[in-house]
């Protein structure tokens, strides 16, 4: 991808997941991370369109102290059941009430990213349906117990245990249920 020659590319997040799945592009990037950022939302938007509203509420946090040789790279993901998001979980019980609602369900999860230079920008979102069987009651309290999923939107890692023996059929991208489309944002940053 010699179009990014030009870059300095910035992953502006934390999560060791994206930076593992960006690693993989086989890019050089740095990790930034600016604290503070409101990742509100309006409450009537609708709930596929959260992940990008945040990702790019995001990306213009970053804008005011980018350089004119950064791309920077934002992203948020979201677990919709329904209507209803799941973020992180904040304790046990919050997990083991999302874990139930997940199980013996599909749900979505979409990730919204932002691709931005100062003078470029890119932003979509990718969504992609789990199916996960009837978990049992040990099954969750397993997971929770060795696992402690409370780093991840919808309070679990389909690359970890509950991944291994709970999800029962997958449409769409893997990746983006890690938390990054490395394949959308690879034909995107083509386009740079």
């Amino acid at each position: 991808m010699k179009n990014l020659d030009k870059y300095r590319i910035v992953l502006a997040s934390n999560s060791p997941r994206r930076k593992e799945l960006l690693a993989g592009l086989g890019l050089s990037f740095e990790v930034r991370v600016m604290q503070g950022i409101d990742e509100s939302y309006p409450s009537g938007l609708p709930v596929d369109e959260v992940a990008l509203y945040i990702a790019g509420k995001k990306a213009e946090a970053y804008r005011g102290a980018m350089s004119s040789d950064e791309l920077i790279i934002t992203a948020d993901t979201v677990v919709i059941v329904g209507d209803e998001i799941l973020g992180k979980p904040s304790d046990e019980h919050d997990a083991e009430r999302m874990l139930r609602l997940l199980s013996g369900r599909t749900h979505q999860v979409t990730t919204g990213v932002c691709l931005c230079s100062l003078d470029q920008e890119s932003r979509f979102s990718v969504t992609t349906d789990v199916s996960f069987k009837s978990l049992t009651d040990e099954e969750i309290d397993y997971y929770i117990t060795h696992y402690h999923p409370f780093d991840k939107a919808g309070a679990y890692g389909i690359q970890e245990w509950i991944g291994y023996i709970g999800v029962t059929g997958l449409h769409g991208s893997y990746y983006n249920v890690m938390g990054l489309p490395v394949q959308r944002i690879y034909n995107e940053l083509l386009k740079f």
